[in-house]
């Protein structure tokens, strides 16, 4: 591992050891890679995946125009969309040790436009 990903960890572990999610309001992680961005509700009292959306889906991956940011976006409303669907409303939002600027940020406004609370 290079420095840069052990700095993320490291930020990754400190998040991890106060943000958990439960059924009533799961953890919404991200996870960013150089040209996609990937989103999971997760319940960590049961260790399931309830809800993913990432910008690789038929539906979001047909928008080849559309800059990172805006894909990010599409993604956050995308999961925010598919959980009020199962009826999940409000969630805990964990940046998995990126910062809260940019792409995630985007997701997370997306997110909260589309109707999630957090």
């Amino acid at each position: 591992m290079n420095r840069k990903e052990e700095k993320r960890n490291k930020i990754k572990r400190r998040i991890r050891s106060k943000v958990s999610g439960n059924t009533v309001r799961p953890r919404l992680t991200v996870f960013r890679s150089n040209n996609e961005i990937y989103a999971q509700l997760i319940d960590d009292s049961t260790c399931k995946t309830l809800v993913a959306a990432s910008s690789t889906e038929k539906t979001l991956a047909k928008e080849k125009s559309k800059s990172k940011v805006e894909k990010a976006k599409s993604v956050g409303a995308a999961i925010a969309k598919k959980a009020v669907g199962k009826g999940i409303t409000s969630v805990v939002f964990d940046r998995n040790g990126f910062l809260y600027h940019g792409r995630v940020k985007a997701l997370a406004d997306g997110a909260r436009e589309a109707g999630l609370k957090f």
